[in-house]
């Protein structure tokens, strides 16, 4: 890995000079320079001081997180259609179970509905896009409709339903993933 390119980038987000960064890593100028274009390598003490002057660590600087997706396409997603209950779940973010919130495009046909959740950890929230909905939380229902949203803490079982002739569509996310 040809650390020096990435050294240079970090410190122009930083909107530093080569001379600004060498006065706060107390090392010359043309130490930076050479390192910038590759011609020499830090000890890890100096490296270590270098990315602390640039507001990292080494962890974060040898991180490869180049390879993170950031966009998702619809070929990307994952559908499960349920007949019985007249919904279909699209997980939009694809592995999203391994991340804190996951995400979900639920579609409810006329009278669809979601399978009961038993309460847990965790926070929901939801916006719906089209239709109008019930969230039915222990034994209180809540109306949502087109262009509203909701959040509740999961701790009673809970699910909701479609509540006009039309279905509904709405945007789920759960923390920590449960579906």
């Amino acid at each position: 890995m040809k650390i020096g390119h990435k050294i240079k980038e970090l410190r122009i987000q930083k909107s530093l000079t080569q001379e600004e960064l060498a006065d706060r890593s107390e090392l010359s100028k043309g130490f930076i320079s050479q390192l910038e274009r590759d011609l020499t390598s830090p000890s890890i003490a100096t490296l270590v001081d270098i990315l602390q002057c640039l507001g990292t660590n080494l962890e974060e600087f040898f991180s490869n997180t180049s390879d993170e997706t950031i966009v998702f396409h619809k070929a990307d997603y994952f559908k499960k259609v349920d007949t019985e209950l007249h919904n279909s779940i699209e997980w939009i973010i694809p592995n999203a179970q391994k991340h804190m919130m996951e995400p979900i495009l639920l579609t409810l046909e006329a009278n669809g509905s979601t399978y009961p959740d038993n309460p847990h950890e965790g926070e929901e929230f939801g916006y719906v896009l089209n239709g109008s909905i019930t969230i039915v939380i222990g034994k209180q229902s809540y109306k949502a409709k087109k262009g509203e949203s909701f959040y509740f803490i999961p701790n009673k079982q809970h699910y909701i339903k479609a509540t006009g002739k039309n279905g509904a569509s709405l945007i789920w996310v759960s923390t920590p993933p449960s579906f």
